[in-house]
């Protein structure tokens, strides 16, 4: 039952009635799982892109550079970089004085390779007289540590993982911030020089972000040549998910008032949607490599995002085709194909179909945002990957499938996943507006059914909380999606600082 306060609170976060409903309902029910049929391999669903393909397609990305086009790069870098660091958190509040863990030696034996060693050494020099190496000799690891980590020294611990030094220069290092204002000179300058970045951050680190863009934009843009257009967006509101009791009732917390959660990466697709921009790459804020080892990345962006604008200019092509009505039976069949085989999308009904409906359903299907994805080879990473997945209408598509959203109680669900010869490393270029110049409504093409549910605990008591669909998954559930396999090489996450060590970092 909701209080008068209760309803002020909902107010004051824009969140209605019927949407708390909506999710209270699904705790009740559950996620239902999705009705996944296969894998997506390069035999069916993957592409892969020869060479004389990639000179193509890479032709065709710079020749769209050239055109009066908006082009944007969407890097979701919310929230802290705690979670890098939590080994040797983990290590500061160990009972023993020295690094034991293969982690932590690793973290020790390696110290001057890091990106950020000069930096941490002059902390230390200035706050215990010492630099990293007498600390070490003298046996005080954790002192080292925690000028690295706490606010006295870099304060790594509590930095957005954006702003920590991840890669060497001469000159000085980069951050993960600055390797993405490199490559959008590379691969996503327009024709009057204008690279556009988006972020999307934590409201606690946006002044960060805002004085890093101002001490460095200046020197990038001369470097590179070019005028950097920098917006930023945080977490609306109105996109967290209420948490509930174990038996499905809203949780309260002590003083009696709803507790509300953030809704995940899912969330952004709000964001995405404030964007105005006619192609959109989205990338991770870790996933950035070295100058030295960046040409993989630049020409696998530039590809897919060739393969991006063909496919767009044939669905405009068609769309225009079904809007004339003046098509032959012949197009028609040559629709179906493309539909088929360059959008994998399967309808075991369509042979039934009238004219007239088969002609709607064509439209319905091209008439949606494109994305063209970047798959790596699956080499043990923890995360989704492509599968055939059966839709609502009981058409078949591809989709980035996450393990959650598996039937956990079907073993060969399991297998299927287990067996997966790909992995999504989260290497979109999008297409999000119709051939008339009009944006896509893109929440109208989640799927709210693919969320997620998880337990968790505030204040000793157990709480059950709710992810919104994610981002690239279910977030993205009906669009039109196409697989390309990319080298592993463009595929440099960062998820303990010791990943600064491999030699993609290096």
């Amino acid at each position: 039952m909701l209080t008068k306060t209760d309803r002020q609170f909902l107010a004051e976060k824009n969140i209605s009635e019927d949407l708390l409903n909506e999710q209270l309902a699904c705790f009740v029910k559950g996620i239902v799982p999705l009705d996944v049929k296969s894998s997506a391999t390069i035999q069916k669903g993957i592409k892969i892109i020869s060479g004389e393909q990639r000179t193509e397609y890479i032709r065709k990305w710079d020749n769209y550079l050239l055109g009066s086009k908006t082009i944007l790069k969407f890097v979701p870098a919310s929230g802290a970089a705690s979670r890098m660091f939590k080994d040797l958190f983990a290590f500061l509040s160990a009972d023993y004085p020295f690094p034991t863990t293969d982690f932590e030696k690793l973290f020790f034996d390696q110290i001057a390779h890091f990106a950020f060693f000069e930096a941490l050494n002059t902390q230390c020099l200035k706050n215990e007289g010492k630099d990293i190496v007498s600390l070490m000799a003298e046996g005080k690891y954790k002192i080292i540590v925690e000028n690295l980590l706490e606010n006295k020294g870099l304060g790594y611990g509590s930095l957005p993982k954006g702003l920590l030094a991840f890669h060497r220069y001469p000159d000085a290092p980069r951050t993960a911030l600055e390797e993405h204002l490199v490559e959008g000179a590379l691969y996503a300058k327009n024709n009057t020089g204008k690279v556009n970045l988006h972020l999307t951050v934590s409201p606690d680190h946006l002044p960060l972000f805002e004085k890093a863009m101002e001490e460095k934009r200046t020197q990038y843009e001369q470097k590179f040549k070019v005028t950097y257009s920098i917006s930023f967006s945080t977490q609306n509101p109105n996109t967290d998910t209420i948490a509930v009791n174990m038996n499905y009732e809203p949780f309260r917390k002590a003083d009696g008032s709803l507790l509300f959660r953030p809704g995940g990466h899912g969330a952004l697709i709000s964001n995405l949607n404030q964007i105005d921009a006619d192609i959109v790459f989205v990338k991770n804020i870790d996933n950035v490599a070295p100058d030295h080892l960046k040409n993989d990345t630049v020409t696998y962006k530039k590809i897919l995002a060739g393969v991006l604008v063909d496919l767009q200019e044939k669905s405009f092509s068609y769309l225009q085709l079904i809007e004339s009505g003046n098509y032959s039976h012949k197009q028609v069949k040559e629709m179906i194909y493309f539909l088929q085989n360059e959008l994998c999308i399967k309808n075991p009904e369509i042979k039934h179909l009238e004219d007239a409906e088969l002609i709607l359903y064509i439209k319905r299907k091209l008439l949606r945002p494109l994305r063209v994805c970047g798959m790596v080879q699956n080499d043990g990473e923890p995360g989704g990957g492509p599968f055939f997945v059966s839709n609502p209408d009981g058409t078949i598509s591809l989709q980035i499938v996450e393990k959650s959203q598996m039937n956990r109680n079907d073993p060969a669900k399991q297998a299927l996943y287990a067996e997966g010869t790909h992995f999504n490393p989260v290497d979109l270029v999008c297409a999000v507006k119709k051939p008339n110049g009009e944006k896509y409504n893109l929440p109208d093409y989640v799927d709210r059914n693919a969320g997620f549910i998880s337990k968790k605990s505030r204040g000793g008591r157990e709480l059950q909380a709710l992810e919104l669909p994610g981002l690239w998954n279910g977030a993205m559930s009906d669009w039109n999606t196409v697989f390309i396999e990319v080298p592993i090489e463009t595929f440099n996450p960062v998820k303990t600082v010791n990943d600064l060590l491999r030699p993609q970092h290096q």
